[in-house]
């Protein structure tokens, strides 16, 4: 069915128990599984690598700043967007939630809002992952024509020309071809003279 909500693996951490346990109902409600419930911010990062979530609900507290080093200790674990949860609008924590790296809030919401503001933070967590790893290809695919550039005395449009043909004739994607000139580049540089 196209509108089924995948099953997910959520950590929620809260340092209010009954908030906590409110959450994992929600959770629980929507079809997701909580793996972890966490108060303590020692605990909360070994939690985070060990269960390895797909998303992190971390919800304001008595304290923003025990909130905001739960998100700063999750972040640093996992690889899955934290979503912080408000009970009311609060600027100033949400600037320095987005400090700590949290990748999107929600304020006091209904279970089918909260949903929905999942399925939207995982859609520009997977948008950005990916970017970031066009632009890493990117970086790597310059480098290999700089290379190429240096070594064949070839100008930019040569030389990506080069990498191109290279990678139809051979198989292999643009970016495998150019990541092996560069890897490599420094077996091909002629070798240095030995000061006597």
């Amino acid at each position: 069915m196209a509108d089924e909500i995948p099953h997910l693996r959520v950590l929620i951490a809260n340092e209010r128990r009954d908030r906590l346990e409110l959450l994992a109902q929600v959770v629980s409600g929507l079809g997701h599984e909580v793996i972890a419930r966490s108060i303590d911010v020692r605990e909360v990062g070994a939690v985070t690598a060990r269960e390895r979530p797909d998303v992190a609900l971390v919800g304001l507290g008595l304290s923003s700043d025990h909130a905001l080093t739960l998100i700063a200790e999750i972040v640093r674990e996992a690889h899955c967007p934290v979503i912080a949860l408000l009970s009311a609008k609060d600027p100033a924590y949400v600037r320095e939630a987005a400090r700590r790296g949290v990748f999107a809030y929600i304020v006091d919401t209904t279970p089918e809002e909260l949903q929905s503001a999942i399925d939207v933070t995982l859609q520009r967590f997977t948008e950005y992952h990916n970017l970031q790893g066009a632009f890493g290809r990117r970086a790597v695919i310059e480098q290999a024509k700089g290379i190429l550039m240096a070594r064949h005395s070839l100008n930019a449009d040569k030389a990506f020309e080069m990498l191109r043909d290279h990678s139809q004739h051979s198989g292999q994607r643009l970016a495998d071809v150019a990541a092996a000139i560069v890897d490599s580049h420094l077996l091909l540089l002629p070798p240095t003279p030995v000061s006597e």
